[in-house]
C-alpha cells in the first residue's frame, strides 16, 4: 500500500503540469477576450453599441454586436463610432496595390466625429488630418488589408462556384436515361472588393450523356461536352491579358473533338456589385476532329486551323438571391472562312435551401463547317438542363 502512494505521489505532479498546459491557452484567451476593450457605435437618436467594428464598403458601415449581430447603417445615422482595433482607409479615387507601400495608406484606431474619421497610429502619436466619411471608399481592419495585400491564396483556397446535377430515368417500351451536370470554379485574387483584382483563374465543365434503347432497335445516343480553363493577369483594373484551353465534344454533330489554345486581351464593361459584363478577343490555334465523315466526300476528317474568339460573359444578381449567367462565342478561323462557330450559353439559378438551388439552363452551339455525314448532320445543336446546384465557397 505505501508503495502504491509513492507512486501517487510521483504522477501527482505530472499530471497537474498535463492538466495547465491544457487548460492554460484556454484561460488566455478568455482573459484577453475579456480585457479587450470594445468597439462602440452611436447613432443620431443617441442608442448605442457596443461590439466589433467590421468594415464600410460605399458608404455603409457593418457593424457586429453580439446582441443584435450584424449591423449595417449609412454614415448619415451615424453621430459617433470608435474602435480599439487598428483599421485602414482607403480614399475615393486612390488605387491601391501591392506595390503601395503602407506608409502611404491612412491608418490607425478610428474615431468619427461630426462626419469627420480621425486615425492614430499610436496612442502616444499626434493624430493625422482628418478625412470627410464621404471621401472615405472602404474602411477596413489592417490585418485583412495586409492579408489580401501581401498574401496569396493557396492552391485549395479562395475557390468559388457551383455544381449542378440532373438526370431522366424512364423504363417502358424504349429504355431512357439521360445524366447531366455543370462544375464552375473562380477564383479572383485578391478575393475581396475593395481591392482591384491582379489576376483571376476560372475552370469550367458542362456534360450531357443520354441513350435510348429499345429491343431489336438500334440504340440513339446522345453525348456534348464542354471544359475549359481562362487564366487573367490585369494591369489596370478593367484591362486584363489572358491565356485560354478549351475542349469540345458533339456527338450530334459527329464532332469527336474541338480543341483550342489560345491567348488574348479582356475588358471589364461593367463591374458592379450586381452585375458584371466581360468583353474578350484571343488568337488561337484550333484542332477539329470530326467522326463518321463519309468516304470520298473529299472533307478531312481532321484540320488545323488559326482563328479567334469573340466572346461576351455576363453574371446578374438580381430579384430574392437568384442568378442569371450568359455566355456568347464567336469563334471564325483566318485560314478556312467556312471553318467558323458560334455558342450561347444562359443559366439561371434559383436559391433553395442554404447552399442549394435549382438550375435551369441552354446551351446553343452552332458549327458552320460540319462533317459530311449520312443522313446529313445539323449545323445546330440545342440543349435544355436542368438539376440541382451546390454553391461552392472556399475561405482564405
Amino acid at each position: 500500500m505505501s508503495r502504491f502512494f509513492s507512486q501517487m505521489h510521483r504522477l501527482i505532479p505530472f499530471s497537474a503540469l498535463a492538466l495547465l498546459v491544457l487548460v492554460y491557452p484556454a484561460l488566455l484567451h478568455a482573459q484577453a477576450k475579456k480585457d479587450a476593450t470594445p468597439d462602440v457605435m452611436v447613432f443620431t437618436n443617441g442608442d448605442q453599441l457596443s461590439g466589433k467594428f467590421v468594415r464600410v464598403v460605399g458608404g455603409t458601415v457593418t457593424f457586429h454586436s453580439d446582441i443584435v449581430g450584424d449591423v449595417n447603417v449609412s454614415w448619415d445615422k451615424i453621430k459617433e463610432l470608435r474602435t480599439s482595433q487598428a483599421v485602414a482607409v482607403l480614399r475615393k479615387g486612390v488605387n491601391v496595390t501591392r506595390k503601395t507601400p503602407m506608409s502611404q495608406i491612412p491608418s490607425g484606431t478610428m474615431e468619427v466625429t461630426n462626419q469627420q474619421i480621425t486615425l492614430q497610429a499610436e496612442p502616444t502619436a499626434v493624430a493625422a488630418a482628418p478625412i470627410p466619411v464621404k471621401d472615405a471608399d472602404y474602411v477596413i481592419d489592417q490585418a485583412s488589408l495586409n492579408k489580401e495585400l501581401r498574401g496569396h491564396p493557396g492552391l485549395t483556397q479562395a475557390w468559388n462556384g457551383t455544381a449542378t446535377a440532373g438526370a431522366t430515368i424512364v423504363a417502358a417500351t424504349q429504355n431512357q436515361y439521360t445524366f447531366n451536370g455543370a462544375v464552375g470554379l473562380i477564383r479572383v485574387v485578391p478575393t475581396v472588393s475593395w481591392l482591384a483584382p491582379r489576376n483571376r483563374t476560372a475552370l469550367d465543365f458542362t456534360g450531357s450523356y443520354g441513350k435510348i434503347t429499345q429491343k431489336d432497335v438500334p440504340s440513339i445516343k446522345s453525348a456534348i461536352y464542354h471544359a475549359d480553363a481562362e487564366r487573367d493577369e490585369y494591369f489596370s483594373p478593367r484591362f486584363y491579358a489572358l491565356g485560354q484551353v478549351a475542349f469540345d465534344h458533339n456527338f450530334s454533330q459527329s464532332l469527336d473533338l474541338q480543341q483550342i489554345y489560345g491567348g488574348g486581351i479582356g475588358w471589364t464593361a461593367i463591374k458592379r456589385p450586381n452585375q458584371e459584363l466581360d468583353l474578350k478577343g484571343t488568337v488561337q490555334y484550333e484542332r477539329q476532329s470530326f467522326e463518321n465523315v463519309v468516304a470520298g466526300s473529299g472533307q478531312n476528317p481532321n484540320q488545323d486551323l488559326i482563328g479567334s474568339t469573340i466572346a461576351a460573359a455576363y453574371n446578374l444578381h438580381f430579384f430574392k438571391g437568384m442568378i442569371f449567367a450568359q455566355g456568347l462565342n464567336y469563334i471564325p478561323a483566318f485560314n478556312n472562312s467556312r471553318a467558323w462557330s458560334v455558342s450561347e450559353a444562359d443559366t439561371l439559378t434559383f436559391p433553395a435551401y442554404k447552399n442549394f438551388g435549382f438550375t435551369v439552363g441552354t446551351l446553343d452551339s452552332y458549327l458552320n463547317d460540319v462533317a459530311i455525314t449520312e443522313p446529313p448532320t445539323k449545323r445546330n445543336s440545342l440543349q435544355f438542363t436542368m438539376g440541382l446546384t451546390y454553391t461552392i465557397k472556399s475561405s482564405y
